[in-house]
């Protein structure tokens, strides 16, 4: 009888120091290090970079309802083609981009970031335009997208077209790529 109390003892003694090690080990792998943060924000950054300089080369591309490739675009059809050059693997519609990623708001927008708007059409609430945004400096927000007349950059602020027609903004998980 006193062999198995002490076995028992000794057995949940080894599965305590086992269960709390465990724990220890789990509570120390999800530290992140300061640096390795700002490692991720560099890593996003360049890769933000590199889509829109990519992207920039198509500019005066003509518009082509439905096109994806550089003898023509539409707009989701752009967006598609330059981010594959990147390795992802985007949905084809405009709204169907607008359900990818993280929502931002306008004044977190960052380059790299995606806004979507309404299309043509101001009475239809859903999305039917999108575009690549390639700069905020002094909170000047321009983009990249497949206007009528073409590959063109515009910018947001003040604009009467597309400031009325702004429905929301996204950011890409450019880690996971």
């Amino acid at each position: 009888m006193m062999v198995k109390v002490t076995y028992s003892i000794f057995l949940a003694f080894c599965l305590f120091t086992v269960k709390v090690g465990c724990a220890q080990q789990e509570s120390q792998d999800l530290i992140v290090p300061e640096d390795s943060m700002q490692n991720l924000d560099d890593i996003v950054s360049q890769k933000s970079s590199a889509i829109i300089e990519y992207a920039k080369n198509f500019l005066g591309v003509p518009y082509v309802w439905g096109g994806m490739s550089p003898s023509g675009f539409d707009c989701s059809g752009f967006i598609n083609y330059v981010f594959k050059g990147f390795g992802f693997n985007l949905t084809r519609t405009s709204y169907g981009l607008a359900e990818l990623g993280k929502t931002v708001r306008l004044s977190e927008l960052q380059p790299g970031d995606l806004m979507f708007f309404k299309g043509r059409n101001m009475n239809v609430n859903r999305v039917g335009h999108v575009a690549l945004v390639v700069d905020t400096t002094d909170g000047v927000i321009q983009f990249i997208h497949a206007a009528r007349t073409g590959i063109r950059i515009d910018t947001f602020n003040k604009s009467s077209y597309y400031v009325p027609r702004y429905i929301k903004s996204k950011r890409m998980d450019y880690i996971g790529y």
